[in-house]
Formats: structure tokens, C-alpha cells, sequence
């Protein structure tokens, strides 16, 4: 198989023009550009000589004409409003150049690439995947909805994918799955390591604290006398960060994203307040510690402030491990093309961990320069992107073979 790196620039180039920003890109899911995309991506297919079909919610497949269950590559095209240029673009194109390579080599080889719709979850997060895996419940389509309020249902008919064709997992047809990504963080670059295996993709939990207090004049009731909120909020905060640290572990993430008091005047003790916290990690366990440290917290200031605290958890995604023989042999493929690389969690969401549920399913992260994503400084240097490439087709030889 012979990987031609100029042409898989000049397709992620040409993919680039597609919603293009100043340096990034703004291609939401069901947007006028994101459709342009999955039309010049289906086109780039079936120019490749791969059968070539855009199914019931927008996904894009391309399979080669091998026979046997295929190897699954891809990732997604959409982007967040105000995105990168390769974040998922770089997993399609990889997909696209290495099933274009084994129709160009004559291999008996088969490989399915897809771009997934809607990872980045304007609608629905991880929209595509889910359908492709079984996973969508009946009703969701018609539940979920992008910040205007248009649903997801809507979108699929307004963009013209009602009724198409239905492809779902299927293991008499699927085999694997590999997707290959930016690391979209700054670990590889900091030790210097061209190629990340990723072991697993961490499990998430957003909670949201609600704390009920009373109004008053900030000028004229006495300190001791305030049913604050706003305090109890501060309360929780430090609280949960000077405890995550002890609850979590090594490589175990936490956010305090917002917190909001009202009626938020500067002379107006604050009738209510909520805080919004993350958590992320590997293991389901030290989330789950991470979990009760929260809880706990909270409680603690209900008790010393005597205000009404609750916790409500609205987010919440189990870690998702990688394969071990598909790891093996990405490690095997880096070494074969001379790339140093590491192991390391994905502490960001992908498709990887839906389809991992349904089929064995391994990623590979290549640097991100200042480790920059979900912005228009994202960037990767064209060798590393060419380098990853390489690498994910020589595990392909490996597992389709």
C-alpha cells in the first residue's frame, strides 16, 4: 500500500475551504457548509473507486471492493462552532487515502471509510456513530436540537437525508474499528513522541449544584444574618477542587465551568447560585471516588450553611478501553515505520469510544502543535499528519491481512 502524502494534504487543504475561518473552521453539523463537505467527500470516493453511499442521518461511507468484513476507518467533518482544521477532518482523510491506496494497489483488502455525523454534538453528541452502532432511542431525533431549536429530525430532512439508505454495524461486515485524531492536547509533543497509542477514552460526569438562599440588601443585613448563596457556591467550589486531588488519580481531570448568581447585583446578596463541574478519568472506579468527593462536599456545606444545596448529574459517559490486540498492532505498525510512540488515555470524546461497544476499536493520535485544539490556532505539522497516516495503514495490512 503506497500512502501518497501530498495527495492527503491537499484533500484535508480542500476540506479546509469548507466553512473556512481566517485559520479555522465553522462547519456545525447539518450546516450549508458541513452538507458541501459530505458531497465533495462522496464525490472524492467515488473518484477513488469505492462504493460510496450517504446514509439515513448524513454519515458518508466508502468501502473497497474487498471481500470480508472491512476495516472501519474515520472520524468526523463537523466542527465546533469557531473550530481547528483537523479535529476529525484528519481521521476522514486518513481513511479515505489508505482504502484509495488499497484500490490503487490491487489488495484484496477490506476497508470502509466513513466521516461519522454530528461528534461535536450541536444536535446530539456523537449523533452519527450511534446510529451506525444501534444506539439511538426511539424519539431522540425529534428530542434533541441545535442552540435555534431546530431538531435533529428536521435537519436530516431539510438537508435530504430521509430516507436514505440504512447502514448499520454489522459484524459479518465489520471487523474493526480505527480512527486516527489529532491528540489535541500537549503530551506527545512535550516528550517528544511522534505517534500516541491511546489506551482507552475517558468517562465522563457534568453535575450541575443548585444552592437556594434569599434576597437581601447588601448594605444592611448583618453577615450572620445573610441566607447567602453566593457564599455557599464559593463553599462548594473550593471545596470539590481542594478534594478532587485526593479522590482522583494520576491522570484524572476536573473543571469548575460556571457559576452563576442572581439576581447577580453588586449590592444584592445573591437568592441563588449554581455551579456546573466536570470530571473526567479512565477508570470508572476513581470516577466514580471523584463522584463521591463531590457529593460529599456539598453536603458539607448544607450542613454548615444551612441552605439548600443539591447536586444533579447531567452528563454522564462511561470510560470506554481500547482493544488490546488493535493496540498491539499500531504499536507494531510505529515501530515498522520508524516512529517513536506512547501509550496515553484520550481525555477528549470520540466516536471511538460508541463504536468500541459493538466492535473491537483502537485509536492513534498524532502531535498538536502547543497541544491547541477547538480553536484556529490548531495546527499539526504536515509530517506528523503524513507520518500517522502511514502508521494507521501499516496496522491496517496488519488486521485486514
Amino acid at each position: 500500500m503506497n500512502i501518497d502524502s501530498d495527495r492527503l494534504l491537499d484533500d484535508l487543504r480542500t476540506l479546509r475551504e469548507f466553512g473556512r475561518l481566517t485559520e479555522g473552521v465553522s462547519r456545525v453539523s447539518y450546516s450549508n457548509a458541513d452538507t458541501a463537505a459530505r458531497a465533495w467527500l462522496r464525490e472524492r470516493m467515488l473518484d477513488a473507486g469505492l462504493e460510496t453511499v450517504i446514509d439515513d442521518v448524513g454519515n458518508v461511507f466508502g468501502r473497497t471492493p474487498g471481500n470480508g468484513p472491512a476495516v472501519v476507518i474515520g472520524s468526523h467533518t463537523d466542527s465546533v462552532p469557531v473550530g481547528g482544521w483537523l479535529d476529525g477532518s484528519f481521521g476522514v482523510i486518513c481513511g479515505l487515502e489508505i482504502a484509495r491506496s488499497v484500490v490503487e494497489a490491487g489488495l484484496d483488502l477490506a476497508v470502509e471509510a466513513v466521516s461519522f455525523m454530528d461528534e461535536e454534538g450541536t444536535y446530539l453528541a456523537c449523533l452519527g456513530s450511534r446510529a451506525f452502532c444501534g444506539g439511538l432511542g426511539a424519539g431522540e431525533l425529534e428530542a434533541a436540537h441545535d442552540p435555534a431549536g431546530e431538531s435533529a429530525r428536521a435537519a436530516i430532512e431539510r438537508c435530504g437525508y430521509a430516507g436514505n439508505a440504512v447502514v448499520r454495524c454489522d459484524p459479518d461486515r465489520h471487523l474493526a474499528y480505527l480512527e486516527a485524531h489529532i491528540e489535541q492536547g500537549p503530551r506527545l509533543e512535550a516528550a517528544g513522541k511522534a505517534i500516541g497509542v491511546v489506551t482507552g477514552i475517558v468517562g465522563m460526569r457534568r453535575y450541575r449544584i443548585v444552592i437556594a438562599g434569599e434576597a437581601d440588601h447588601a448594605g444592611t443585613v448583618p453577615m450572620s444574618m445573610r441566607k447567602d448563596a453566593g457564599r455557599a457556591a464559593i463553599l462548594c467550589a473550593a471545596g470539590i477542587v481542594e478534594e478532587l486531588p485526593r479522590a482522583g488519580g494520576p491522570d484524572s481531570v476536573w473543571n469548575i465551568g460556571a457559576i452563576d448568581f442572581r439576581p447577580g447585583a453588586d449590592n444584592v446578596v445573591p437568592a441563588s447560585a449554581s455551579v456546573s463541574v466536570e470530571i473526567r478519568d479512565l477508570s470508572a472506579a476513581t470516577v466514580a471516588a471523584m463522584e463521591r468527593a463531590v457529593i460529599e462536599r456539598v453536603a458539607a456545606v448544607e450542613r454548615e450553611t444551612g441552605l439548600s444545596c443539591s447536586v444533579a448529574t447531567t452528563l454522564e459517559v462511561e470510560p470506554a478501553a481500547m482493544d488490546e490486540d488493535l493496540m498491539r498492532r499500531l504499536r507494531d505498525a510505529a515501530s515498522a515505520c520508524g516512529a517513536d510512540c506512547m501509550d496515553m488515555p484520550s481525555g477528549a470524546g470520540h466516536d471511538a469510544m460508541v463504536v468500541a461497544r459493538r466492535l473491537p476499536s483502537a485509536m492513534l493520535f498524532v502531535p498538536s502543535i502547543r497541544g491547541k485544539s477547538h480553536s484556529e490556532a490548531e495546527d499539526t505539522h504536515p509530517d506528523d499528519l503524513a507520518l500517522g497516516c502511514r502508521v494507521l495503514a501499516a496496522a491496517v495490512e496488519r488486521i485486514a491481512g
